[in-house]
């Protein structure tokens, strides 16, 4: 390593869809902190994760290891080498800061060896508040959600927020600003890694006051869907599955301000010109796109799995490169490792190192990104044109070209089945799971080991 080795800080967006970001070409969504951040990185187009959903994919970036083939959703298990623990023996302070509660629950060791961690309680179903919240449960749901978990759990988030009242009190904001005060507190203490976690913007979708109103029609006046229930959007109107979009992009909007408050104290503090940094999101979330809303294991198409992935170096090398090659998340610790000066490191993980990407050292990492939930039969196989979606039944297997069908509007199976067997052919057996589609599956992750019951 070098005598004053970099600082590594990533941070993580729960669920920003990578066509949500002006970096990645939207046109409609303010997201200016991310885009001038894209314009100092090394940006890739084709990340995608592979197990599903929240901490499969964690695992996998803690680890460089895949989940798909052999773990669900579980803690981390005492065998597992995590990225404190390696950055640890090299001197590092290692500190956690998130939000996203997931990682908070008993027994789940996402904390194991950090220095400091930080839980900030209170988003989604969370059982962290008791008292009632004095709102009208039926201004938030509609009579098809009366009996779902999800209503219970909206509930729970009402009690959980109903102290808010400026947009620091939101969750993003107090994930960024106890970012902010570690980083200054810590930033004589070189070499650091800080891994910030914010489960924004996650559903529910809930922008604060001042990112009400950006995106919506002014004239709507039905229900505050902030949090719908899984599956098919029949019982949900256009204009109603019109405000939940809005809502999440006025989330966005929020997240992207914060994080470039988190960016700017950085840069205010002299820690960009030392600091390896990384931003990612673990996976997307579909909003009707595809005839459902939410994240369910058989929705696997681009709006769940295509998601924004960029680092920057404090040298500047790479900065402003776009790279096509496909990456999953299982190569970001190779990568943060080699471009720290341990790549010994990595030498036992399944992942492998971007950085010969950019350097231009090899044309890929791999042919194809293999994409699942791993309880699930679904599987995808995508490469940098074609997406081959398998189902349990083999008739019901779909094809998409990425370039002429970027929606993923038509598939084409029965147009090109040369296509689609040559990328099943890459479907290793290990992968894929012999099991009928599990009903409910998401949210059984979602609200393990709280109140909604």
């Amino acid at each position: 390593m070098t005598s004053r080795p970099w600082n590594l800080v990533v941070i993580m967006l729960d669920s920003l869809r990578q066509d949500h970001l002006g970096c990645y070409g939207n046109d409609w969504i303010k997201t200016p902190s991310i885009d001038a951040l894209a314009q100092e990185a090394v940006v890739f187009e084709n990340c995608y994760p592979e197990g599903l959903p929240t901490i499969p994919v964690r695992t996998a970036l803690f680890t460089g290891q895949y989940t798909l083939t052999n773990r669900p959703w579980q803690p981390l298990t005492k065998e597992d080498i995590t990225i404190a623990e390696i950055l640890g023996k090299y001197g590092y302070t290692c500190g956690l800061i998130t939000d996203t509660y997931h990682m908070a629950k008993p027994g789940y060791n996402f904390h194991r060896g950090f220095d400091s961690w930080h839980w900030i309680r209170g988003q989604e179903g969370d059982p962290w508040v008791s008292a009632p919240h004095g709102k009208n449960l039926d201004d938030y749901i509609k009579p098809a959600m009366a009996d779902d978990a999800i209503a219970r759990s909206v509930d729970q988030y009402l009690r959980n927020t109903a102290h808010f009242r400026n947009e620091e009190d939101w969750f993003c904001g107090q994930t960024m600003t106890r970012a902010m005060e570690w980083v200054e507190g810590n930033k004589d203490r070189r070499p650091f890694f800080l891994w910030v976690d914010s489960f924004d913007p996650h559903e529910p979708w809930d922008p604060p006051p001042p990112y009400r109103g950006l995106y919506r029609d002014p004239d709507y006046r039905g229900p505050y869907l902030i949090h719908p229930k899984y599956g098919p959007i029949d019982w949900m109107t256009e204009e109603e599955m019109n405000f939940v979009r809005a809502l999440y992009a006025e989330e966005v909007t929020y997240v992207d301000t914060w994080t470039g408050h988190f960016l700017n104290r950085l840069r205010d503090l002299g820690l960009m010109e030392n600091t390896l940094l990384f931003l990612m999101a673990d996976h997307g979330h579909p909003h009707g796109d595809h005839g459902k809303v939410m994240k369910t294991a058989d929705n696997l198409y681009s709006e769940l799995l295509h998601l924004p992935f960029m680092f920057r170096r404090p040298d500047g090398e790479g900065a402003g490169q776009r790279l096509t090659q496909i990456i999953q998340f299982h190569d970001f610790l190779p990568t943060a490792l080699e471009l720290l000066g341990m790549r010994i490191e990595a030498t036992a993980m399944h992942g492998r190192s971007m950085w010969p990407l950019v350097t231009g050292t090899v044309d890929k990492l791999r042919e194809v990104a293999l994409i699942g939930y791993h309880e699930a039969a679904d599987r995808c196989v995508r490469d940098e044109t074609w997406s081959l979606i398998v189902r349990a039944r083999p008739e019901d297997n779909e094809l998409y070209n990425l370039h002429d069908d970027p929606k993923e509007q038509h598939n084409v199976i029965g147009e090109y089945p040369e296509e689609a067997e040559r990328l099943l052919r890459q479907l290793p057996r290990t992968f894929l799971k012999a099991a009928a589609q599990i009903k409910w599956l998401q949210e059984r992750y979602e609200f393990e080991g709280t109140a909604v019951r």
